[in-house]
C-alpha cells in the first residue's frame, strides 16, 4: 500500500478500521480467557468502565478539537466527586440538591479555566496543569486524605442501578427510529438543495448495521441485569453532543475556530466566547463523570480520576481527532474509550501487571497521532 493508498483509506474508513480493531482486540482477548472476556456480566462491566472515560472523552474532543488542552480534568473529576460525597455523608443533603451543586461547580470550574484560556490568553496547557494541581490538592485538603462514604442509596444508584429489561427495549426502538428518521431527513434536505443524494441501498444498509448492533447491544446486556445508567446517560450525552456539533451553528463555529482561528475572528465570531464555553462544558462532563465515580465506588476517594486526564486524552485521540485542532467526533471518542477500555478490562483479566498496561496505552495513543499525522487528517473535518 502506497503513501496515498495509506493516507486514503484511514481519511475515508476511520471509523470502521477502529471497529474492526475493536472487533480483533474482543476475540483476542476472548481467546486467551477461554470465553470469560464476552460474557453478558464482563460485557457490561466493560461498558461500565467505558462510560466514565467516554463522559470525560466527549468534552475532551471538543477541547481538542477548537485546538486546546485540558490536563485538569481527573483531577475535577476526583474534586466534584468528593464533594458530592462530602455533601451526602456530611451535610445528607438531598441527592437532586447534591447533583445540582456539583454540576454548578463543574460548570464553574470550566468556564474559569475557559476565561484565563480565551480572555486572560494563557495557554491551555499551563492553565489546566495549575488546575491538575490546585484541584488534587483542593480534594486532598477537604477529604483529609481520607475516603468519604456514600450512605444515600439514591446516591449510590446513580453509579449501579441497571434499567428494567422492558425499559431498555423500548429505548433500543426509539434509537433506531430516531437514526431511521434522521437519515430520511438527511436524504430529504440534500434533495431539497440540490445536493447529491446517496443511493437508498447504501443508507439501507446503514440503518440494518445499526439495528443489528442496537438489537445485540440491548440483548447481551439484558442477558445479565439490564442497561446500565451511567452507560445510559453516556448514550444519551453522544446524542446531545452529536447533534450540537452536526446540526447548530454553535458547534460548526467550534470546528471553525480549530480549523482557522483568526479566519473565524475575522468573520465576526466571537472566538474567545466559543472556547470559554467549551470548557465549560468539559466542566460539565467532569461533574457528571465525578458523580457517576463517586456512586460507582459509594464513597469519595482523594486518588479517584488519577490519570483520567490521560485515558480521556488518549480516546479522543484513538478515535480521530486531530492533534492539529479542527477535526474530531463524539462517537469517535467514545470508540476510543471503548478501545481503551477493552484493553484495561481484558489485561485485567489476563494478570497482565499495571506498568505494562500502561505501556501498552502508551503505545497505541503513539501510533494513533502518527496514523493522524501520515493520513493528512487535519485537513478534513
Amino acid at each position: 500500500m502506497t503513501t496515498r493508498d495509506f493516507k486514503r483509506f484511514f481519511s475515508q474508513y476511520k471509523i470502521l478500521a477502529l471497529l474492526l480493531a475493536i472487533a480483533m482486540i474482543w476475540l483476542f482477548f476472548e481467546q486467551l480467557t477461554d470465553g470469560a472476556f464476552l460474557t453478558p456480566r464482563n460485557f457490561s462491566n466493560l461498558l461500565r468502565q467505558m462510560a466514565i472515560t467516554g463522559m470525560l472523552a466527549s468534552g475532551m474532543v471538543f477541547i481538542i478539537i477548537s485546538g486546546e488542552i485540558d490536563l485538569s480534568v481527573g483531577a475535577s473529576l476526583g474534586l466534584l466527586g468528593g464533594i458530592a460525597a462530602i455533601l451526602d455523608y456530611t451535610y445528607q443533603l438531598p441527592m437532586p440538591l447534591i447533583i445540582l451543586i456539583v454540576v454548578a461547580l463543574g460548570i464553574g470550574i470550566g468556564l474559569f479555566n475557559g476565561y484565563w484560556v480565551a480572555y486572560l490568553r494563557v495557554p491551555s496547557f499551563i492553565v489546566s496543569l495549575a488546575g491538575f494541581l490546585a484541584f488534587r490538592g483542593i480534594l486532598l485538603g477537604i477529604t483529609k486524605g481520607t475516603t468519604v462514604p456514600l450512605e444515600s442509596e439514591p446516591m449510590i444508584m446513580i453509579g449501579q442501578a441497571y434499567l428494567p429489561m422492558m425499559l431498555g427495549n423500548f429505548l433500543g426502538v426509539a434509537v433506531f427510529a430516531l437514526m431511521a428518521f434522521l437519515t430520511f431527513r438527511t436524504r430529504a434536505g440534500r434533495a431539497q438543495h440540490g445536493l447529491a443524494v446517496p443511493p437508498l441501498w447504501q443508507d439501507l444498509g446503514k440503518l440494518g448495521v445499526i439495528g443489528v448492533l442496537i438489537v445485540g447491544f440491548v440483548y447481551t446486556l439484558n442477558q445479565y441485569e439490564g442497561i446500565p445508567v451511567p452507560v445510559l446517560v453516556t448514550l444519551v450525552i453522544l446524542g446531545v453532543f452529536s447533534f450540537m456539533a452536526n446540526q447548530t451553528v454553535f458547534g460548526r463555529r467550534i470546528y471553525s475556530v480549530g480549523s482557522n482561528l483568526e479566519a473565524t475572528r475575522l468573520s465576526g465570531v466571537n472566538v474567545r466566547a466559543v472556547k470559554m464555553l467549551v470548557f465549560g462544558m468539559m466542566g460539565l462532563m467532569a461533574a457528571f463523570a465525578g458523580l457517576t465515580t463517586t456512586a460507582r465506588l459509594a464513597a469519595g476517594s482523594p486518588s479517584a480520576g488519577t490519570l483520567g486526564e490521560l485515558d480521556a486524552i488518549a480516546s479522543c485521540f484513538i478515535g480521530g481527532a486531530s492533534s492539529r485542532g479542527g477535526v474530531g467526533t463524539v462517537y469517535g471518542a467514545l470508540i476510543g474509550a471503548l478501545i481503551m477500555a477493552s484493553l484495561d478490562n481484558g489485561m485485567s483479566m489476563l494478570g497482565v501487571e499495571s506498568f505494562w498496561q500502561m505501556i501498552v496505552k502508551g503505545a497505541i495513543l503513539l501510533l494513533a497521532v502518527w496514523i493522524d499525522v501520515v493520513s493528512g487528517a487535519g485537513s478534513e473535518r
